[in-house]
């Protein structure tokens, strides 16, 4: 299993376009192997003292935090996905994107430990 993760701040009053935007993405990533796709709206994001979600990615007044991780089988589907995926025709729907991305961070990762309701499972390299 691989996560790509990405943590990007979206204007408040873009949510409706950035849902569209991660609606359309997440249909072409399942398409090109995804697993699971995450797309989080903040709620509470606290301030911290020394860094925080919103110094992470240099967010504006008006703007929330937006936390969003896709699963993918293995690291090798992910980064053949990413390298199609906006090759592919539905990306170019998208239009222009309602979120500066010159601030987004951006991650893979290897699970080393997961949790669900009914089991357990670590991973340990």
């Amino acid at each position: 299993m691989y996560v790509n993760t990405y943590v990007i701040a979206v204007p408040e009053n873009k949510k409706q376009e950035y849902i569209h935007m991660a609606s359309l993405f997440a249909e072409v990533a399942r398409d090109f192997g995804a697993l699971e796709i995450f797309e989080n709206w903040e709620l509470e994001v606290p301030d911290g003292e020394i860094t925080d979600y919103r110094k992470a990615v240099l967010a504006k007044q008006g703007e929330k935090i937006v936390v969003s991780w896709t699963i993918w089988p293995d690291r090798e589907t992910g980064a053949r996905a990413h390298k199609d995926m906006f090759e592919d025709s539905r990306m170019k729907d998208i239009g222009e994107f309602p979120i500066d991305g010159s601030r987004m961070i951006l991650g893979g990762f290897e699970p080393i430990l997961a949790y669900h309701k009914d089991s357990t499972s670590s991973s340990q390299s």
